[in-house]
């Protein structure tokens, strides 16, 4: 793992900066878009995520609506790492994610910037805002292969 990665104040720092800055943050009208609404029983998360797939590929990544700071750098995030990936990447990228939230074994260097959530899976509260954004993008990856 990157050793900047080890300092809790950069992990933060990484949060807190795709909380104030979010990319991908801004839904398109486009019908070629994919779109899936989420919402959380015990956050203020409601978000709406799109993704363009195309020829078994993420081309791209939006989302907007109102989420807490977890939620909504966690979907910044994901949508960075996973834009350009095949679904068989993003997969892998995805359940890395997952083990690591479920306090599993992970593959650090897939997960790059992620890795900020590392210890969300000792908060039970926040398993949910850390991983909205990611069931949003699972789902529309599984409607595009139908």
């Amino acid at each position: 793992m990157n050793d900047m990665f080890k300092d809790p104040m950069v992990l933060r720092q990484i949060i807190m900066d795709h909380d104030k800055y979010p990319r991908n943050r801004e839904l398109v009208k486009d019908d070629n878009y994919l779109r899936k609404h989420m919402a959380s029983d015990s956050c203020i998360d409601d978000i709406e995520v799109q993704a363009l797939i195309k020829d078994d590929k993420i081309k791209d990544i939006r989302f907007d609506g109102v989420a807490c700071t977890i939620a909504t750098a966690s979907t910044s995030i994901m949508s960075e790492l996973l834009i350009g990936k095949t679904l068989v990447e993003a997969k892998e990228i995805i359940q890395n994610y997952r083990d690591m939230i479920d306090e599993k074994q992970y593959d650090e260097e897939l997960l790059d910037e992620a890795v900020a959530f590392q210890n969300v899976g000792k908060q039970a509260n926040r398993i949910h805002c850390a991983t909205i954004g990611w069931d949003a993008i699972e789902y529309l990856m599984k409607e595009s292969e139908k």
